[in-house]
């Protein structure tokens, strides 16, 4: 994920109403795709429809997923390129596209029902997703998940630690901001950021559309107000899982600032 500063000539870190649009536009930028061609007109529905494009789970926030057998979805339309009359694939709700060739993408509003059949498929996966609504869209979803899972299936979703940024707040040295100020100044997102730590706590509960932000006794709440068994709910680290496939989507960009949590339908 790249942009450019100068592109965004209103980009500022202290104004959360100002930046969220500025956000939107930065994040259009990213749902282009180099080739994009729908697969099928009707999303599948039943675990036989999703089989048949050899789909066995769902990535969630994702305009591509890593995994082989995955369905990447967002809120985000993808645009594909202009043709030689100045025309393009766009995506719409209810359907399948294939981006770049290689992954399977639909559009999927999180804040609604779930449009798939119960136990439709084996596992689902959501990086830094769920803080995006607020908790009682965030407990829905969850239970729509629950919904959609197989027996045995697997959720695995990673947020915001709330801890990490209360350590950091207390930390003398300050390590942890710095990681994630210069993370962000590395990938070109906005200019620097200011250095205080009271800034630093803020941003992660106002900017970038974040609604709700989780420890782990938090997001164990939200899963078990949801349905799941507390006793399948396992906190895990990065890259580690009960489906290796499953953890290996899980991204290096943030994975100091990040929790990971498991839950495996009974």
């Amino acid at each position: 994920m790249t942009g450019a500063p100068d592109a965004f000539p209103d980009w500022d870190w202290q104004d959360p109403a100002r930046l969220e649009a500025t956000m939107e536009r930065f994040t259009a930028g990213l749902s282009a795709a180099e080739k994009l061609e729908q697969v099928a007109a009707e999303l599948p529905r039943s675990r036989a429809g999703l089989a048949e494009l050899d789909v066995t789970g769902i990535e969630f926030a994702a305009f591509t997923t890593e995994h082989p057998q995955g369905l990447g979805t967002d809120l985000v339309a993808m645009r594909g390129p202009e043709d030689a009359n100045g025309r393009r694939i766009v995506t719409e709700p209810g359907r399948v596209y294939r981006v770049d060739g290689r992954s399977l993408f639909t559009q999927l509003d999180i804040t609604e029902p779930l449009p798939f059949e119960d136990g439709s498929v084996d596992w689902v996966y959501a990086e830094h997703l769920i803080e995006h609504v607020p908790l009682l869209d965030a407990i829905n979803w969850l239970g729509e998940v629950r919904r959609i899972l197989a027996p045995g299936g697997l959720l695995r979703i990673t947020t915001p630690d709330l801890r990490a940024y209360a350590a950091g707040y207390l930390a003398e040295d300050e390590k942890f901001f710095a990681r994630h100020r210069r993370r962000l100044s590395v990938m070109r997102v906005g200019p620097p950021m200011p250095e205080r730590r009271a800034f630093m706590v803020n941003q992660i509960f106002y900017l970038y559309g974040h609604r709700w932000i989780y420890d782990h006794d938090e997001l164990r709440y939200a899963l078990t107000q949801a349905g799941y068994d507390p006793g399948r709910i396992t906190a895990r680290k990065f890259r580690d899982g009960h489906r290796q496939d499953v953890a290996d989507l899980d991204t290096t960009f943030r994975s100091d600032e990040t929790i990971y949590v498991e839950a495996v339908i009974a």
